[in-house]
């Protein structure tokens, strides 16, 4: 508990003091901003590419590859493992919970425009996998195997740079990126249970749905209280560990579980619970889960003769163009013929060139790619370590191309504000 007894007059001041009540509130509120999210996360690539590269490299992969947890759980993962699988659960949940939300009551209520975005996230992996194998059945040394690596949009990264940019961008653009980034890794997760996975142990893959069933009731009692709240994070864990334990990869624990979530208010409550959770869990979310996982996801070294190596593989190019070229067509394409010849149609705010936008900031496609991409060719490996620096290089110029023209879209929503 956070103390509040004033400071007595001609006492020393305190570096680093517990926060007042008032301050807490207030840097949770910052912490719950996106851009401030966006900031952080980009922050925590940064950091990590500059010690990959630095004289303390050997200390970044020690840190990196330390074993923490018990074996006899299967819980005996890295540092990095543990940012990948376990703390980006937490967004993938608040993800879920923001969802759940869009769906019930906000911009994806309709299905005509909700079927947008899902169509477009189909297009957005067809198109980057068929470039790749194009690429690598013409080439000699070609390998179609990791087809599925350009297929994921990395949400994390493609929200930041959303947030950074698109202060002024319609509501509907972020949940068109937002589902479309969602359903786009929920059918990376599937693409890899199936194509990638050594082995899917149904039984735990079963229990850990209970789990979230269970976690799906409980959440909806009326004020569970201190008991509740502490058998809610249970299920959670539970449900959490049992999916990683299953083979699936577990995040998709933390999606289900937030799509559990009431997301309309009861009689005598103010706010949903969807609408509580979301508010309690995004400073976690934002402020510490996604640094962190971009500290040890972003860690590629980057030298002249690895990237000369990549540039001369064709599992590298595929990766490349897939991204870059693949993606916003994909999107693009499949948008324009769901909307052409059904009547699913663009929110009345969104325009194509907003969906071309964000089908360049699609080209990001760096937690899911890499994780294929070690599946497919195995960590280590030349094909895996040459697929890292494109997976970094094609992100980067996705980020960028995107981020440009959402910042232009989005002045350009702005004086269309102004001018109303």
């Amino acid at each position: 508990m956070t103390s509040t007894t004033p400071t007595p007059p001609g006492a020393p001041r305190r570096l680093f003091a517990a926060l007042t009540p008032g301050g807490e509130r207030n840097l949770l509120d910052t912490l719950r901003g996106e851009r401030t999210g966006g900031i952080l996360l980009l922050i925590g690539a940064v950091v990590a590419l500059v010690w990959a590269n630095s004289p303390w490299a050997a200390s970044y992969t020690a840190v990196s590859e330390t074993v923490i947890g018990p074996a006899a759980l299967h819980l005996d993962l890295s540092v990095a493992g543990w940012a990948t699988d376990g703390l980006l659960a937490i967004f993938f949940f608040v993800v879920g919970v923001e969802l759940k939300r869009e769906i019930v009551t906000g911009e994806l209520r309709e299905i005509g425009t909700a079927v947008v975005p899902v169509v477009a996230a189909v297009g957005g992996m067809a198109v980057p996998a068929l470039l790749y194998v194009l690429v690598n059945v013409v080439a000699a040394e070609g390998a179609p195997a990791g087809w599925a690596v350009p297929t994921a949009t990395d949400i994390a990264f493609a929200v930041a740079v959303l947030s950074v940019v698109g202060r002024s961008l319609p509501s509907s653009l972020r949940a068109f990126l937002l589902t479309l980034a969602v359903v786009d890794d929920l059918l990376g997760i599937i693409v890899i249970a199936v194509f990638y996975t050594d082995g899917l142990h149904l039984v735990w893959l079963g229990a850990s749905l209970v789990a979230v069933a269970l976690f799906a009731v409980l959440v909806r009692a009326p004020r569970p209280g201190v008991a509740g709240h502490a058998a809610l994070l249970v299920l959670a864990a539970g449900a959490w560990a049992l999916m990683h334990a299953s083979g699936v990869h577990a995040t998709i624990a933390g999606v289900l579980l937030g799509l559990t979530a009431p997301a309309v208010a009861r009689a005598g409550e103010r706010e949903s619970v969807a609408e509580r959770l979301e508010h309690r869990w995004r400073p976690v979310s934002a402020g510490f889960a996604v640094p962190v996982f971009a500290l040890f996801a972003a860690g590629v070294v980057l030298s002249g003769e690895a990237i000369a190596a990549a540039v001369g593989d064709p599992v590298a190019q595929g990766v490349a163009l897939g991204l870059v070229v693949g993606k916003p067509l994909g999107i693009l394409a499949a948008t324009w013929l769901v909307a052409r010849f059904t009547r699913a149609s663009l929110a009345p705010d969104l325009h194509w060139r907003d969906v071309a936008a964000v089908g360049l900031l699609a080209g990001i496609g760096f937690t899911v790619s890499l994780l294929i991409g070690e599946l497919a060719f195995g960590a280590g490996s030349p094909h895996d370590e040459h697929l890292k620096v494109a997976i970094l290089l094609a992100s980067t110029t996705a980020a960028v191309l995107g981020g440009v023209a959402l910042a232009l879209r989005d002045r350009q929503h702005r004086e269309r504000a102004l001018t109303r």
